[in-house]
C-alpha cells in the first residue's frame, strides 16, 4: 500500500478521499489554486502546495505542475477524484512515465472511452445495445445536418469528449439544427478544448441508470450494482439513489452482464461506471436499454453505493492501484447483496427563482444535520468560506440510508430541514419540495421530468394580499429576536436607560403598535404588531392573530397562535429570518418598517452580468437593431453558459463588453436606445 499520495482536485472530493486516507495511515498531499489557498483540503491535507492562479486552466488543469508537486513532495501515486484531469488520458499516461501510479484506469482505456464517438463504436462491436446516431469524425456542418435528417427528430447533440451535462442539446426540428450544433460546439470547446460532436436519437421520457463497475490488475471484473440518477435538470443529477425502484431483478441481471461486457471490452482495471439510457417499458420482458457513456473515474454519487454495500470504494481504488485483488466476496457474486436503500442530494450555491443562477460569496452561517449511520454528509466548505465564481458551488452532498425507500426519503426530509445557508442563495428549499413531490416518492421520475415540469418544484410567486405560510411565525420570531437585540445595540452605541432603547412595543403616537416588515422576494409585506414579551395580537393582509406565550431558544420557536401550539425551527440574523415547521421552509429579508418603495425600473434600457464571470461571445454591435429576446452576448460562469438577450426591442447604443472579458455582477454590459 502507498505511504504517501497527491490529491490533484479541491473540494468535497479531495476531502472524502483524505478522510479514507487517514483511516488507513497514508499521507497525503494537497494542491491548490490562489483562490483556495484556505479551503479545506488546504486545511485537511498533510501538505499542500500552491499551483497556480483560480482558474482552472491555471491550476488544477496544469498537470505538469501537479506532477512536479508530486515529485517534490515524495507521492508514490495521484488521486485524479472527478472532473478536472480525472479523465485525461494524456495526465495519466504522464504520470505513469513520472514513475508515480495513478489511481485509475489505463490510459489506453481512457481514450476509448474519452471519445464517446469511439465508446459507441467499440460498444456495438462488442454487442452491448447503442443508441441509432452518427459518430463520425467527420464534422462538416451540412454532413451532420443531413446525418441529423437522417436520423431523425428530436435528437440530441453531444460533445464527444465531455462529460457532466456540459455540451448537450436537444433539437426537435430542422430549424432548430444550426443554432443548437453552434451553441454545444462553442461550449465542448471552452469546457474540454475539443469542439467534437456526435448525434444520437434521443429517446423520450427515459430513465438514467448506470452501473457501477471495478476492475483490478488480475483480471477480475464485477459489477456493484446500479444507481437511478433520472431526476436531473438539463442533464445535471438532481437526486442519485441505489437501487432503483425501477428495477426489476431480471433487468438487473441483463443489464449488469451488458456493463461488466462493457468494462471488460476495455480490460478495465480501478473504478468506473457504465451509464444506459433506459426505455420507459424496460422493465418488462425484452424491454430496451442503451448504452450511454463510461464514466472512467470514481462518479459524484458513489456514497449511494457505499452506503448500502458497506463498502469504501475510495479504498478499493487504492488497493487496486497499489496492486491487490478485489476481495474475493465481491469476486464470488455476480450481483452483491445490498442492505437497504440510500438516496443522495447535493446542496448548492445556487438560485432557482433566477433560473438556477450560480451563486458566490461568503458562507455567513452554514449548519448541516449531524452525521450518523443514516446520515453522511460530504462537503468540501465550512461556515465563513467562500463560494467562488470558479468552481462548482457545491456545498454539500447529503446522503441518506435506511431499511427501505420510504425510510430513507423520510431521513433525507428530517436531514433538510436541519440545513441552514446564509450568505449565497442555496437549492435547499427547491430540494425539500423535490423530495415531497409525488413523482419521486412513487419512483416515476424519468430524465425530463424536472425540465417540463419544473414550476411544480419552485416556491410559488409571493403575493403581498395573501398571508404565506409560516408568516405570523417569521414576525414571531423576529420581535422576540428584537426585543434581546435593540437593548444590546443601544447598550453598545448609547445609553441603555433612554426610552428609545426599550423593546416594549411602545412609540410616540402608537402606543404598543409595532410594524415589522418582510421582504418575500421582493414583495414587501407588512405586519403590524402590538404587545411584547411573548404575547403578541398580529394583524397582516386582513387576517388577525393572537398569540401567547411566545418562547425562543436554541433556534426552536415555540407560541399559542390562536389557541393552538405550534412549534417552528427558527433561524435569524439582522438582515435575514427563516422558519420550518418541519415539512416546509420559508425566508423573508427584514425591511426598514417604514421605508419609500420606489417604482420599479421598467425602462429595459440595458444588459447587465446576472452574476461575477467570462463574456465569451458578443453578437452585438452599437447601431444594431435588436427584437426583443435577441440574444446579445453568452457569458460563461461556474462551467455554465448564460444567454443574456435583449430585454426589449430597440437599438444598441453602446456595448461596454468584449469576449474575453471578465466582469462583475451587476455590469452594465450593452445599453439600448429606442429604435428611431
Amino acid at each position: 500500500m502507498f505511504k504517501r499520495i497527491l490529491i490533484a482536485n479541491r473540494g468535497e472530493i479531495a476531502c472524502r478521499v483524505i478522510r479514507t486516507c487517514r483511516r488507513l495511515g497514508i499521507e497525503t498531499v494537497a494542491v491548490h489554486s490562489e483562490a483556495d489557498a484556505t479551503a479545506q483540503h488546504v486545511r485537511l491535507a498533510d501538505a499542500a502546495y500552491p499551483i497556480g492562479g483560480p482558474r482552472p486552466a491555471d491550476s488544477y488543469l496544469r498537470g505538469d505542475a501537479i506532477i512536479e508537486v508530486a515529485r517534490e513532495s515524495g507521492a508514490q501515486a495521484i488521486h485524479p477524484g472527478y472532473g478536472f484531469l480525472s479523465e485525461n488520458a494524456d495526465f495519466a499516461e504522464a504520470v505513469e512515465r513520472a514513475g508515480l501510479a495513478f489511481i485509475g484506469p489505463a490510459a489506453d482505456s481512457m481514450r476509448r472511452m474519452g471519445s464517446k464517438a469511439g465508446a459507441k463504436e467499440l460498444m456495438a462491436a462488442r454487442g452491448v445495445p447503442v443508441v441509432p446516431g452518427y459518430t463520425g469524425e467527420d464534422q462538416d456542418s451540412d454532413l451532420l445536418a443531413r446525418e441529423a435528417a437522417r436520423i431523425g427528430f428530436p435528437l440530441m447533440i453531444k460533445a464527444a469528449h465531455g462529460g457532466g451535462g456540459k455540451g448537450m442539446r436537444i433539437v426537435r426540428s430542422a430549424s432548430e439544427f444550426a443554432a443548437n450544433l453552434e451553441s454545444c460546439q462553442r461550449e465542448a470547446r471552452n469546457a474540454f478544448g475539443r469542439e467534437r460532436v456526435l448525434l444520437e436519437r434521443y429517446i423520450e421520457q427515459p430513465r438514467h441508470i448506470e452501473f457501477q463497475v471495478f476492475g483490478d490488475v488480475h483480471g477480475n471484473i464485477v459489477h456493484l450494482n446500479e444507481r437511478e440518477c433520472s431526476a436531473q435538470r438539463r442533464y445535471q443529477k438532481v437526486l442519485e439513489e441505489t437501487p432503483s425502484p425501477f428495477m426489476t431483478p431480471s433487468l438487473r441481471e441483463r443489464m449488469g452482464e451488458a456493463a461488466v461486457a462493457a468494462a471488460r471490452a476495455l480490460d478495465y482495471v480501478n473504478a468506473g461506471t457504465v451509464e444506459f439510457i433506459v426505455g420507459p417499458d424496460a422493465h418488462k420482458s425484452g424491454g430496451d436499454f442503451y448504452f450511454m457513456e463510461i464514466n472512467t473515474r470514481l462518479q459524484v454519487e458513489h456514497p449511494v453505493t457505499e452506503m448500502v454495500l458497506g463498502l469504501d470504494l475510495v479504498e478499493l481504488q487504492l488497493r487496486v492501484a497499489a496492486g491487490e485483488a478485489l476481495p474475493a466476496s465481491l469476486i464470488r457474486n455476480t450481483s452483491v447483496p445490498a442492505n437497504g436503500h440510500a438516496i443522495e442530494l447535493r446542496l448548492y450555491a445556487e438560485d432557482p427563482e433566477q433560473g438556477f443562477l450560480p451563486g458566490s460569496g461568503t458562507l455567513e452561517k452554514l449548519h448541516l444535520p449531524a452525521p450518523s449511520a443514516h446520515v453522511r454528509i460530504d462537503s468540501g466548505v465550512v461556515e465563513g468560506d467562500a463560494v467562488t465564481i470558479f468552481y462548482d458551488p457545491m456545498i454539500a452532498k447529503l446522503v441518506t440510508w435506511d431499511a427501505t425507500r420510504e425510510a430513507a426519503l423520510v431521513r433525507m426530509r428530517e436531514a433538510l430541514a436541519a440545513c441552514v445557508v446564509a450568505g449565497p442563495k442555496s437549492n435547499v428549499e427547491f430540494l425539500e419540495r423535490l423530495v415531497r413531490h409525488p413523482a419521486v416518492v412513487e419512483g416515476r421520475i424519468d430524465t425530463g421530468y424536472l425540465d417540463r415540469h419544473l414550476d411544480e418544484f419552485l416556491a410559488p410567486p409571493a403575493d403581498a394580499d395573501a398571508v404565506a405560510p409560516g408568516l405570523f411565525a417569521a414576525a414571531v420570531a423576529w420581535l422576540l429576536h428584537e426585543e434581546v437585540a435593540a437593548p444590546r445595540r443601544a447598550l453598545a452605541t448609547a445609553d441603555p436607560h433612554s426610552p428609545w432603547a426599550q423593546a416594549d412595543g411602545w412609540r410616540l403616537g402608537h402606543p404598543g403598535r409595532r410594524i415589522v416588515a418582510l421582504l418575500d422576494r421582493g414583495t414587501r409585506v407588512e405586519i403590524g404588531a402590538h404587545g411584547a414579551r411573548g404575547h403578541y395580537a398580529l394583524q397582516a393582509g386582513g387576517v388577525h392573530c393572537s398569540v401567547e406565550r411566545a418562547s425562543l431558544r436554541d433556534g426552536v420557536l415555540s407560541a399559542s397562535f390562536d389557541g393552538v401550539v405550534q412549534r417552528w425551527h427558527a433561524v435569524l440574523d439582522d438582515e435575514r429570518v427563516t422558519v420550518h415547521d418541519g415539512q416546509h421552509r420559508r425566508s423573508w429579508t427584514h425591511a426598514p418598517a417604514y421605508a419609500y418603495a420606489a417604482a420599479a425600473a421598467t425602462s429595459g434600457d440595458r444588459v447587465v452580468a446576472p452574476m461575477p464571470g467570462r463574456v465569451v461571445v458578443v453578437k452585438a454591435r452599437a447601431g444594431d437593431e435588436v427584437g426583443e429576446g435577441e440574444e446579445l452576448l453568452v457569458m460563461e460562469a461556474m462551467k455554465m453558459e448564460l444567454s443574456l438577450k435583449a430585454p426589449r426591442a430597440g437599438v444598441v447604443d453602446a456595448v461596454q463588453a468584449a469576449a474575453g472579458d471578465f466582469v462583475e455582477a451587476d455590469a452594465v454590459l450593452v445599453r439600448l436606445v429606442e429604435a428611431g
